[in-house]
């Protein structure tokens, strides 16, 4: 059964939304049925919700701005390779100094003030949870960047309603629009959004071609990745670059990223390894998800939320993020997941 969205709290958290996020799945994830994924995708605003108004602390305390992933050249610090893969989109996307660019499903707002200093754009923001939004505008505020990025709540399926035809130059979406209900649905709203010539940059998260839902293994392996990142449901890689071309777009250059021969894989920073940290900063976010990190996690977040310092359902989101973990070093290492396939795709000239 759906939650119904309840009373938002002070910081725009809904406590409701959080403790029914983990409703959505049958708790014994091989029981997993067609009425679950349709409760998933009919109520995917109260999902996503629900698994950020939680998750956004414990993000922030274990992956700093940018919710993503990024490729790792040896010896790189983990800060400087999330904002090494977000210069890379920009620089595929070809962004000029002036272009007005949507971020879409911008977090707390890292890969914008990154990719507004390293293009010298102006950047708007929009993101459906009221929690994150306000993170951004205070963290733009604090960076001095407010004159050059605004962040605003509204729903990525409904774009144009907000915004209007032929507003932006380009777009860009990091590991966002995994969440939403449709492919076609977000990029068709992207598509008409953008000015005719305008470019559609994105990092989509996708379930490979080795993937086959028929597999038992395979399928588990699926639902691990939504439940434990708020993922309505996971899809199929040919399913996004299908969604992009019969919506209009014209793809220039698509890649997984996640297929370069890397000695230190995407996917490190979750296994817990600190043989492959690069930096001594990096060995504590390693030690993180290591077995005494998740250790210290568990436990603490559990007495923080019974002296009522985090919101009650924290913990509950704070251990699906222990499945996430999981279910995506698995996903790598079996190249049946990808968190970076890259497409850059024009809108076609009127």
């Amino acid at each position: 059964m759906a939650p119904v969205a309840t009373e938002n709290s002070a910081d725009g958290r809904s406590k409701d939304r959080m403790t029914n996020y983990t409703k959505f799945w049958d708790e014994n994830l091989k029981q997993e049925n067609d009425e679950h994924n349709e409760n998933r995708l009919s109520s995917y605003t109260e999902l996503v919700n629900g698994y950020y108004d939680g998750a956004t602390v414990l993000y922030e305390y274990a992956w700093a701005g940018s919710f993503h992933f990024s490729r790792f050249n040896k010896g790189e610090g983990f800060i400087a390779s999330l904002a090494r893969h977000e210069h890379y989109l920009a620089a595929h996307m070809q962004l000029k100094p002036g272009m007005r660019v949507l971020d879409v499903g911008c977090g707390v707002g890292g890969p914008a003030r990154e990719i507004a200093r390293f293009s010298d754009v102006n950047i708007v923001g929009i993101n459906n949870n009221e929690y994150q939004v306000g993170r951004a505008r205070k963290h733009a505020k604090t960076a001095g960047l407010d004159d050059q990025i605004t962040f605003v709540k509204g729903d990525f399926m409904k774009l144009v309603e907000q915004f209007g035809e032929n507003s932006f130059d380009a777009v860009y979406a990091i590991e966002a629009t995994v969440h939403a209900p449709s492919w076609e649905g977000v990029y068709g709203q992207i598509e008409k959004i953008l000015k005719p010539g305008g470019i559609f940059g994105v990092y989509e998260w996708a379930m490979t071609d080795k993937w086959d839902p028929s597999i038992p293994f395979h399928k588990e392996l699926a639902h691990k990745i939504e439940i434990g990142n708020g993922i309505p449901e996971m899809r199929h890689i040919a399913k996004a670059r299908a969604a992009l071309k019969n919506v209009g777009f014209e793809i220039l250059h698509e890649e997984d990223l996640a297929e370069r021969p890397d000695v230190i894989p995407w996917y490190y920073p979750l296994e817990g390894d600190l043989t492959k940290a690069q930096t001594f900063w990096d060995l504590f976010m390693c030690w993180r998800t290591s077995w005494s990190g998740m250790a210290v996690s568990h436990y603490g977040l559990w007495a923080l939320e019974s002296l009522r310092m985090v919101p009650k359902g924290t913990w509950e989101v704070c251990e699906t993020l222990k499945i996430a973990g999981q279910g995506c070093v698995d996903g790598g290492r079996t190249k049946l997941f990808t968190p970076m396939y890259l497409v850059i795709c024009r809108k076609k000239s009127e």
